[in-house]
């Protein structure tokens, strides 16, 4: 037991001591999950768990302590548990990163969320801020905290449970709050008896706001490998014709154009998306459209519009969207008299 108390007592020395060295591991184990996703490979799925049980582990934090204590006669110091909740979020927010960098849209508002993940992610890494800034505020840790599960879950709950990314939004939004409020005992101790539900009205406040705001957040799960606007395709192929970025009101009524997608979602996810038709950034049309994930290349499909205004002259977008209006890609075309 002495032995087993050293090892925990270095390891979370040498962490301290090189929090960079975290964040390299963290990191390089969401590439590698990223990379791996598409095939279901078990290695992905394993870091995924890992993530989830540590978030779960650190529920019972406490009772945990006490029963190894007491059974192994191992002390856990507090100092250590607060280092190990720096960890699990920063190997959290690290984790994700990859697949909100891959996804995010910067001239769009996702690039917001996927700067905040990487404000939050600076700030786990950085001792003093995290300590003297962040820990003593709260309030303002509790939030910290929340956001770092709703983060990761957005990633692990399609490539465990094939969940949609709707699904996945909807679920990570109720689960953060869910999982995050017993741990709020651990986060608050010692503070005035408001703080508490005070921090979980603030809580439910945010998660209602960013459903609200969810086409703000990037679809992790899903990625647009290929968008084209053509005037035919390919059937046997699965290819389009040739990429139109400009034509006239004329050639449009009488031809239309397809719209070719090839997304890449996990191997084992059916999800339903949208290409919406806009002109002038108004929308004129939405179509349905079927996908599955597991394809390298992205899952290709296509939908035909044929169907226009009778003045279509103006600046066109063609915006790919999930249920939750999360944006996947866009392209744009022109229409001349």
């Amino acid at each position: 037991m002495n032995f087993l108390k050293s090892l925990i007592n270095q390891f979370a020395h040498l962490m301290q001591n090189r929090p960079g060295l975290m964040a390299v591991l963290a990191f390089s184990s969401g590439v590698a999950s990223y990379v791996l996703v598409d095939r279901k490979e078990s290695l992905a799925q394993f870091i995924a768990l890992f993530l989830l049980f540590s978030w779960l582990w650190l529920l019972i934090d406490n009772w945990l302590r006490e029963r190894v204590e007491q059974h192994f006669g191992v002390a856990m110091s507090p100092n250590i548990m607060r280092f190990v909740l720096q960890m699990v979020q920063q190997e959290s927010l690290f984790f994700a990163l990859p697949f909100f960098l891959a996804v995010t849209s910067w001239d769009h508002p996702q690039a917001i969320f996927t700067a905040l993940i990487i404000f939050c992610a600076f700030i786990s890494l950085i001792d003093p801020l995290y300590y003297k800034k962040l820990a003593p505020n709260r309030t303002l840790f509790v939030v910290f905290h929340a956001f770092a599960l709703f983060v990761v879950l957005l990633v692990i709950l399609p490539i465990l449970l094939n969940l949609t990314t709707s699904q996945s939004l909807a679920a990570a939004l109720i689960a953060a709050i869910v999982l995050t409020i017993p741990s709020l005992g651990n986060l608050m101790q010692n503070g005035r008896w408001w703080r508490l539900p005070v921090s979980i009205l603030l809580l439910c406040v945010l998660s209602a706001g960013l459903w609200q705001l969810r086409s703000w957040v990037p679809p992790a799960a899903l990625r647009l490998t290929g968008i084209t606007l053509s005037h035919e395709v390919d059937l046997e192929q699965r290819q389009p014709g040739a990429s139109i970025k400009q034509l006239d009101a004329y050639t449009l009524h009488h031809q239309g154009l397809y719209t070719w997608t090839a997304v890449k979602a996990p191997r084992g996810l059916n999800e339903k998306i949208f290409h919406v038709w806009l002109l002038n950034n108004k929308e004129v049309d939405r179509i349905t459209l079927d996908i599955k994930g597991g394809r390298d290349q992205g899952y290709r499909a296509w939908t035909h519009k044929l169907n226009f205004p009778s003045n279509p002259v103006g600046k066109w977008q063609v915006k790919v969207v999930t249920e939750s209006e999360q944006l996947i890609g866009l392209t744009r075309f022109t229409v001349s008299p």
